[in-house]
């Protein structure tokens, strides 16, 4: 009882200091909270959604599910409507209904805007039924009764500002045709984004489906005190064919499949970073402990003197690890909920809905958080307390502080070289490999090894890169900048450890700068040495409908237009191998020039040619296929055809890489026009010295089409440059958190050494130093920290983003390009970083009153 009441005087004593390293501790908690809030609710709305969309029992084509849509077709599989009164018929029915679904279409306002989702959600086209009103209701005007009436969902229409009366334009492969907005429907659950147009179901059929008597499903509502199994079994009985039946449970679970990809990457990604904040937060921990103890060892002697063990003593600062755990835990809990409501309105406001009615916080979340912030304050603070239970009563008795370790110190820094070492041998293992696989645990082990390496012999380094820092940059501030390296140089093991929390944050940074631009780069020189197309058509939803490709060949001052079709097929080899989910390139004979391929052996244009094909190098090796070949191909959804194997491609390229070419007329003999894949993206070449005039009638041609982008080369590259940019600034931005917490230390630091150098500064005060120059030393101290961090986060991270380079290669990263202007901004920054550290800490100083800092102990 005595330990516990000892401990709670000393963190109140000690509540200022305690503060940035709750926050620490908060911010950790917070973001994995926020995390599984966010990611427990956004499985909520998805399952509120699933359950009231979904009926009893559902029936559906053969090959629904994730395969409902025809490869690229823009067609969704269908279903007789003659099934529908069999289904009404079976026992236990209370109704059923036919429903048209697709979501192969794009819709445009009267300002010809996509009315899509920007977060990659569907634009869904349906039928309206009965059954629409178990999850949506009319507020405003009516159903659609005819041809000329479409009515939209809610959230859409506020987007766009739609409003009973306006006219939108619908396109699908069938055609394009314009609806004016007989009403304006809202979703009774979340809506988490898709942009969704109902047509009476006779226009559904017609201009979705191409024709009417189908449906894409039928929908069935059992009678009172039927099961769903039940109803599913009857049901079954009843349409005796080749047809999917689902209850709501197995649907909804198919649903929630569908999204559990996205869900689980941004969950699991987001707790990675999470992860990295609480490792940067542990270094802040241990540092406040550090000083702390270093600062009450006099009062620790007393202690031991008055007869508390070390055991007592020991526990007495875990007890107060404990608080402070406990106390940024819970307030960390609670900020990690307001996270997560703060991330919802992010995801609103970029176009995927989540409402707060929604937000769901497990029991589990509270306890995870509670559990990591204490379990992490604990782990952090073992060694400072340890530290303290050691000290002796008589040293402590005569000695203010307690007395560095040279020997442990030396142990130190020979583990750290050797585990760096070690991590760098690694490294250039992973840049060896022959494989991705095996070269990548290289990578891993790299990583880990040399960053522990780096945090180990942190201390030593300091010495050294800070007498470095110091001379370039520190000397010019005379004895002040003299004062500022001393100071940075008394404690090597606060300081390695304090830049050691920078390094993390700008190592990960460094690292995927390095990745990220080599990837540009090694696209860009990838396309400058295989496309030879002049301009591509880009395709936002993958499928460039018959009326946007005829506009196109009929472009003046285009010499040709390319297509290329990507087909779905099992693909079977001589030696009898068989492959299901092969997707071959049906393309016109022009796209042997369009990408400029590297031919092992064979005749590339012949592949083109009556029932020919090639294949690529890998898998000719693999399955030992030759030119001349017979290979077995079963097109989905069509016959099955012997083509011969007329050329073997190399797969030295990122473009198509291993892809199998043939020409459209080969595929066109064994699919029917309905089940002929459109073109996912098409090429043009212009007449010889019409480069400029081409460019602008391919765009105009286009224009009454919003989904499609027309992409010289320059502009190609620049989207995959900002493609990746858009990627890495989102990274960047959850960097950015253990950033926020690497600069609490430096602020904490130099808070706890302001007060642990009180009679010092007080000294200096009282022999001439002004408050400017003493608040200039802090100031400079800090700058000097945060650069000693940044030099050697900057360092490893490049170091690692040149091992993934090397390793990424085998997977055609072939350049390397490291971005120094980034690298020296993020250098420049640190120093701003330094300096905004130092700001409180300086003021503080700065106000001491010199006679008290004089006399204190």
């Amino acid at each position: 009882m005595t330990v516990l009441r000892t401990s709670l005087r000393n963190f109140l004593a000690h509540k200022g200091r305690m503060a940035l390293s709750a926050v620490a501790v908060l911010l950790s908690v917070a973001f994995v909270s926020g995390t599984l809030v966010f990611s427990d609710t956004m499985n909520t709305t998805f399952d509120k959604l699933f359950a009231v969309t979904t009926a009893d029992v559902t029936v559906s084509p053969a090959k629904s599910g994730a395969d409902d849509q025809a490869p690229g077709s823009g067609r969704p599989e269908t279903l007789p409507a003659s099934l529908l009164p069999a289904v009404e018929k079976a026992e236990g029915v209370k109704s059923a209904a036919g429903a048209v679904v697709s979501t192969g279409v794009t819709v445009v306002d009267a300002h010809n805007e996509n009315m899509g989702s920007s977060t990659g959600a569907p634009t869904i086209a349906a039928n309206w039924g009965r059954g629409d009103l178990r999850s949506m209701e009319i507020t405003s005007g009516r159903a659609p009764r005819g041809p000329t009436d479409v009515m939209v969902d809610a959230d859409t229409a506020g987007k766009h500002g739609l409003k009973v009366g306006d006219r939108l334009r619908t396109i699908t492969v069938t055609g394009d045709f314009t609806a004016t907005v007989s009403g304006i429907a809202s979703f009774k659950v979340t809506n988490p984004g898709a942009a969704i147009v109902y047509f009476d179901t006779a226009t559904a059929q017609r201009e979705l489906l191409g024709g009417t008597g189908q449906f894409t499903h039928i929908m069935v509502d059992a009678a009172p005190g039927v099961s769903h199994e039940r109803l599913k079994r009857n049901v079954a009985a009843a349409v005796d064919g080749p047809y999917t039946l689902q209850t709501q449970a197995e649907a909804a679970d198919e649903g929630r499949q569908g999204v559990s990809g996205f869900l689980d990457v941004m969950k699991y990604a987001m707790l990675g970073f999470a992860g990295v904040a609480v490792l940067v937060g542990v270094f802040l921990i241990v540092n406040t402990f550090s000083m702390l103890v270093a600062q009450r060892t006099r009062e620790i002697g007393l202690m031991r003197a008055v007869g508390a063990s070390r055991r007592q003593v020991n526990r007495s600062v875990l007890v107060e690890a404990l608080l402070l755990g406990v106390v940024g835990s819970v307030v960390g809990v609670g900020a990690g909920v307001g996270l997560a409501v703060g991330l919802m309105g992010l995801m609103s406001a970029v176009g995927m809905n989540l409402s707060t009615a929604d937000l769901t916080v497990k029991w589990t979340t509270p306890a995870v958080g509670l559990v990591l912030g204490v379990v992490v304050t604990l782990v952090a603070a073992y060694i400072p307390a340890r530290r303290a239970g050691k000290v002796s009563p008589m040293a402590a008795l005569r000695d203010a502080g307690t007395p560095a370790d040279g020997r442990a110190g030396l142990v130190r820094g020979v583990i750290g070289l050797v585990l760096t070492g070690v991590g760098g041998a690694a490294l250039w293992a992973a840049t060896r490999a022959d494989e991705a696989a095996g070269g990548s645990i290289w990578l891993g082990a790299g990583v880990v090894l040399s960053l522990v390496g780096f945090i180990v012999v942190g201390p030593l380094l300091a010495g050294g890169v800070v007498r470095v820092l110091g001379a370039v940059l520190l000397r010019v501030f005379g004895p002040v900048g003299r004062m500022a390296e001393r100071n940075a140089l008394r404690n090597p093991r606060r300081t390695g450890a304090t830049g050691a929390a920078l390094m993390i944050g700008l190592a990960l940074v460094a690292c995927l700068s390095v990745v990220g631009s080599s990837m540009v780069a090694s696209a860009t020189e990838e396309l400058d040495r295989s496309v030879g197309a002049d301009f591509v058509v880009q395709s936002a939803n993958g499928m460039i409908v018959p009326q946007a490709q005829k506009a196109l060949e009929q472009v003046p001052g285009v010499a040709d237009v390319t297509e290329y079709r990507r087909v779905g097929a099992t693909v079977t080899a001589p030696d009898g191998t068989s492959s299901d989910d092969e997707w071959l390139v049906a393309a016109d004979p022009t796209y042997a020039q369009v990408l400029r391929r590297e031919i092992v052996a064979g005749d590339l244009a012949a592949a083109y040619g009556k029932d020919a094909m090639s294949v690529g190098e890998d898998y000719a090796e693999q399955h030992g296929v030759k030119v001349g070949d017979t290979m077995t191909v079963a097109f989905r959804g069509g016959e099955t055809a012997k083509l011969r194997v007329a050329a073997v491609t190399s797969d030295d390229t990122n473009v198509d890489k291993g892809s199998m070419y043939m020409a459209i007329s080969t595929a066109g003999q064994y699919l029917t026009p309905e089940r002929m894949p459109m073109n996912t993206m098409m090429f043009a070449d212009a007449e010889q010295g019409k480069e400029q005039e081409a460019y602008q009638a391919l765009k105009d041609a286009l224009a009454a089409y919003p989904q499609y982008r027309v992409l010289d080369q320059t502009d190609f590259k620049q989207v995959l440059k900002d493609q990746v940019g858009q990627l890495l600034n989102i990274v960047y931005g959850l960097l950015a958190l253990a950033v926020i917490v690497a600069v609490l230390g430096v602020v904490n630091t130099l808070a706890l050494s302001v007060v642990e150098r009180t009679r010092e500064i007080g000294l200096m005060r009282a022999i001439g130093l002004s408050r400017r120059q003493l608040r200039r030393m802090i100031r400079l101290e800090s700058v000097v920290i945060a650069l000693f961090g940044a030099l050697l986060g900057l360092g490893l991270g490049m170091g690692w983003g040149t091992a993934a380079q090397k390793l990424l290669a085998l997977e055609g990263l072939g350049v390397l390009d490291i971005p120094w202007p980034t690298i020296l901004y993020v250098f420049v920054g640190s120093a701003f970083v330094g300096l905004v550290a130092a700001l409180v800490p300086a003021f503080r100083a700065g106000r001491m009153n010199v006679l008290n800092a004089i006399a204190a102990e």
